[in-house]
């Protein structure tokens, strides 16, 4: 039960990093792009270099007991590309109104920032495919809260099967655990100021701002426990223990909505907040790192 108890823990923790983007939008002097950069491609580094070298490995090793070989081969490959579907079907039925990762210029964050500014006060701050409609007509406030509250969902619904994976991931193994754990919390954080922003400029609140963002974030445990529940229900008998075949295929899915993951959303997002090869270098060192961590855990 501590097993449980300490996923949970880390799955809550990855998934409340959205408040923290939401916290950083208003008190950081300036953002830091380059650092987002950085930290959005360390994350795709440790998702991409975890799930092929470690967690596909996991799952195939769960299969082989029940299928053999090659079957358990075939089986784990099916999984994975079950995987990267799953996740593709919930991108094309909950697309975000706009991309939840957009750069959001430094006029845009400042008032958030800005703790005389009076609310609604803004001035006429310019909106991605927005037109030139200012920010004091009501009918542009209604529009960006739509903005705001739509992304929070889509951002919410998308952090589903990422509370699952990182729930299963850290009960299998604590130590792989703490690493998805973390990449997936630096991968939120960009994601919390972009519900914040929009939601702070129709409401003049930073309260509600701050809250529907750590509300999208929540979906990540919340998914987790759904899940784990529904497995444990449907295919965990009268023990309630989940058979290894099923955890391999769950690990072959883990693996492929990670990989999904790092090519749809994070190396897109570090390219465009970054200059250089500032992508590149976050990807790597995420490599890096989790390679001699997986290392220095044999």
């Amino acid at each position: 039960m501590n097993g449980v108890w300490v996923a949970l823990g880390l799955t809550l923790f990855a998934g409340m990093a959205t408040a923290i983007g939401s916290v950083i939008a208003f008190t950081a002097k300036r953002t830091n792009y380059r650092f987002l950069s950085v930290a959005t491609g360390f994350s795709a580094g440790v998702m991409l270099y975890v799930s092929f070298v470690e967690i596909l490995f996991k799952g195939a090793e769960s299969l082989l007991e029940r299928f053999g070989e090659p079957g358990a081969h075939w089986v784990n490959a099916g999984s994975f590309f079950g995987g990267m579907l799953l996740i593709g079907l919930i991108d094309h039925l909950i697309p975000a109104a706009e991309n939840p990762h957009e750069v959001h210029s430094e006029a845009e964050t400042l008032p958030l920032r800005g703790s005389s500014a009076p609310a609604l006060d803004f001035g006429a701050v310019s909106q991605s495919e927005a037109g030139s409609a200012h920010l004091h007509d009501q009918r542009a406030h209604r529009r960006l809260l739509r903005l705001g509250l739509f992304t929070a969902l889509a951002i919410g619904i998308h952090n589903f099967p990422e509370g699952l994976a990182t729930f299963l991931a850290a009960l299998q193994d604590p130590s792989l655990g703490v690493a998805i754990a973390i990449a997936i919390a630096l991968h939120n954080i960009p994601e919390g100021i972009s519900v914040s922003v929009p939601i702070f400029y129709a409401t003049g609140s930073r309260k509600k701002a701050f809250l529907y963002s750590a509300l999208s974030g929540l979906a990540e445990p919340v998914g987790a426990i759904i899940g784990y529940a529904a497995i444990r229900f449907f295919v965990g008998g009268q023990t309630g223990v989940v058979p290894p075949e099923v955890m391999g295929v769950l690990f072959g899915g883990v693996a492929g909505i990670m990989v999904y993951i790092s090519l749809d959303e994070l190396l897109p997002t570090s390219r465009a907040y970054g200059k250089g090869h500032d992508s590149l270098l976050g990807l790597v060192a995420g490599m890096l790192v989790m390679a001699i961590s997986l290392l220095l855990m044999k």
